[in-house]
């Protein structure tokens, strides 16, 4: 009867050390899904925020506005369609810009002489 014991308990001992628990099972993709999110809340959702303020920003322009273009172009809106932009960089000097083109908007400054 000993004999069926020792012969048991080896068998026992090496399937339950073989098995990880249930919790254990689980860290890789825990790992994963964390790093996921950590990719999502650092990366993806701050650039997809500013993809939508540059979408506003480029509805919202009209005559009179003035900007900068991505190329450092400091000018007042003359034209505006779907496409283009005409902007005026002084009073000869009329430039015509693809809508993308504008970086951002400027406010208004009063020069003083």
């Amino acid at each position: 009867m000993n004999f069926l014991i020792e012969l048991a308990e080896p068998v026992t001992q090496t399937a339950t050390a073989e098995a990880p628990g249930g919790l254990a099972s689980f860290i890789p993709l825990l790992s994963l899904l964390a790093m996921f999110g950590i990719l999502y809340f650092l990366m993806i959702r701050p650039q997809r925020k500013r993809q939508r303020e540059r979408v506003q920003l480029l509805n919202a322009l009209k005559v009179g506005d003035r900007v900068v273009t991505i190329g450092g172009l400091h000018g007042t809106i003359l034209e505006i369609n779907d496409e283009l932009v005409v902007l005026k960089v002084n009073d000869v000097t009329k430039l015509t810009f693809s809508r993308s083109a504008v970086e951002n908007r400027r406010e208004s400054q009063a020069t003083t002489k």
